[in-house]
């Protein structure tokens, strides 16, 4: 049995004590730390099994009897909280993004090293049914070799320019899932990225300093190209679809809906919107990956996203930004060095 603490006790948070509670046999949370934590998450904490809260997350570090930490807290915490719990001994799962700053990934890299530690990055949509088939697909060679990735990837609703702000902006919050994406799709990472970017959604957006509506395309270290376009608003729901096209031929992947039924009639054939949003989409997906943390721990293997692909999707994402800043091609390599 795993003993957890976890780290932050807002929506994410809730999530992952969830998932612990009903999907992982082998786990157990021993706290819950929030410095704002409220009586509702307390109570959440504690109908998750957890024997204390607290709202000092350095209580957590110092508690002998727990393996690991789930970071759930602000990004601006998540690198050095990783830092520390790394110092303390604890097994790391992280949310994205480790960090803003690359060289405080790399801060994180370093102290990792040599300690035998377990460490997780929260990219969930890897663990999603669909894109995995998709990737299943791609590396048993039934498309041959992928020539072309295209990934749709479109919000319900924008958020309040307040959150832009606090962000990172879309390519740091938003894109950067895709740009894990196209890296499991294409089974390497990419060179280059272009950005063409615009505000179409909501002008507070433009003013909090970023964008809502982008086309992106990527060199793939490969050779294949790929196509990212992203909406903060899709008014008919959570648009989550991707293509890759290769050698040998093609594979897709549709939007969940709750069903699949459709009605035909005299007025048309309509079916279900896609899921709301990405609690509903990916609510199965945060189990598995949590399931596959915790195995890694107690079988002392591998985590399926390590901490350098929590670094890889940022470089894209400063890559994106500078793009947009500059109207220009930018390669990874100048992000990077």
């Amino acid at each position: 049995m795993v003993n957890v603490g976890i780290i932050g006790a807002g929506r994410i948070g809730q999530v992952h004590m969830n998932s612990i509670l009903t999907r992982v046999p082998n786990a157990k949370i021993k706290a819950v730390a929030d410095p704002f934590l409220s009586e509702e998450a307390d109570k959440k904490a504690k109908a998750a099994g957890a024997e204390y809260t607290t709202k000092d997350y350095k209580d957590i570090l110092a508690d002998k009897d727990i393996d690991a930490v789930i970071i759930c807290s602000s990004t601006d915490t998540h690198s050095p909280i990783s830092i520390e719990a790394i110092k303390a001994g604890k097994h790391v799962f992280c949310e994205k993004p480790i960090d803003h700053d690359v060289d405080k990934i790399k801060e994180v890299i370093k102290t990792l090293e040599g300690t035998g530690l377990k460490y997780q990055v929260g990219f969930n949509r890897r663990f999603d049914h669909n894109f995995e088939a998709a990737q299943r697909t791609v590396v048993n060679g039934k498309i041959g070799a992928p020539h072309i990735i295209k990934i749709t990837s479109r919000d319900p609703e924008p958020p309040s320019a307040e959150y832009v702000k606090v962000s990172g902006g879309m390519f740091l919050d938003m894109t950067i899932h895709d740009f894990d994406m196209v890296r499991f799709l294409a089974g390497c990472d990419a060179e280059e990225v272009y950005v063409q970017a615009a505000n179409l959604v909501d002008p507070e957006i433009g003013k909090a300093g970023d964008v809502d509506t982008a086309i992106i395309t990527l060199k793939m270290e490969n050779g294949a190209l790929a196509v990212i376009d992203n909406s903060r608003q899709a008014v008919y729901g959570y648009d989550q679809r991707a293509e890759v096209f290769g050698s040998k031929g093609m594979v897709a992947i549709k939007n969940d809906s709750d069903s699949t039924a459709v009605i035909s009639n005299e007025d048309g054939v309509t079916g279900e919107k896609p899921q709301f949003f990405f609690l509903e989409r990916y609510m199965d997906a945060y189990g598995k990956e949590m399931v596959q943390f915790i195995d890694a721990i107690e079988n002392d293997t591998e985590t399926p996203l390590g901490v350098e692909d929590g670094l890889k999707p940022v470089l894209m994402g400063l890559a994106a930004k500078k793009s947009v800043e500059e109207g220009r091609p930018v390669k990874i390599s100048e992000i990077e060095f």
